[in-house]
């Protein structure tokens, strides 16, 4: 038995680690930081890069905006079906009709509307197509109210 086994002197290190150690360790530190961080966030938080008039009209599930306060859905079919390739729902438009037999002149219907879906922007041929939108009541009654052969169109606002 060596005189150092039986002595209770602490352990000491030869050097400090190297700089390439302690970058690495410094390294996964901040990463396991950021990971933290980005887990903890909250939901409801909106991503970067959104406007805030967009989040106030999503909903919770981030799909289907929802209806806002005092407003109804209302389907409408467009006289062009071609023009649902561009909308999206949140997508803010200008309902245009062309009432049957009346003006060649389209009359404005209800300016600023808020898209709710899209349904059958894909080229449905069956008449499936509908674009779904968000009017206050009293436009829904003049639109749902038009004569048969009346024609809808959009003006897709920025």
């Amino acid at each position: 038995m060596t005189d150092d086994e039986g002595t209770l002197r602490p352990v000491r290190w030869r050097g400090l680690p190297r700089r390439r150690t302690l970058l690495r360790v410094t390294l996964v530190a901040v990463l396991l930081g950021l990971a933290a961080a980005v887990l903890q966030t909250p939901p409801s938080c909106p991503p970067p890069g959104s406007s805030p008039a967009a989040s106030a009209t999503a909903s919770p599930s981030g799909g289907i905006p929802a209806l806002p306060a005092g407003a109804v859905g209302v389907p409408i079919r467009l006289a062009e079906p071609a023009a649902l390739a561009v909308l999206r729902p949140g997508a803010r438009v200008d309902l245009l009709v062309l009432p049957a037999g009346g003006t060649p002149d389209p009359t404005l219907l209800a300016p600023r509307a808020l898209v709710l879906d899209v349904v059958g922007a894909t080229g449905a041929v069956d008449g499936s197509s509908a674009l779904y939108l968000a009017l206050p009541p009293e436009q829904a009654r003049r639109a749902v109210g038009l004569p048969e052969g009346s024609r809808f169109a959009v003006v897709v606002r920025g």
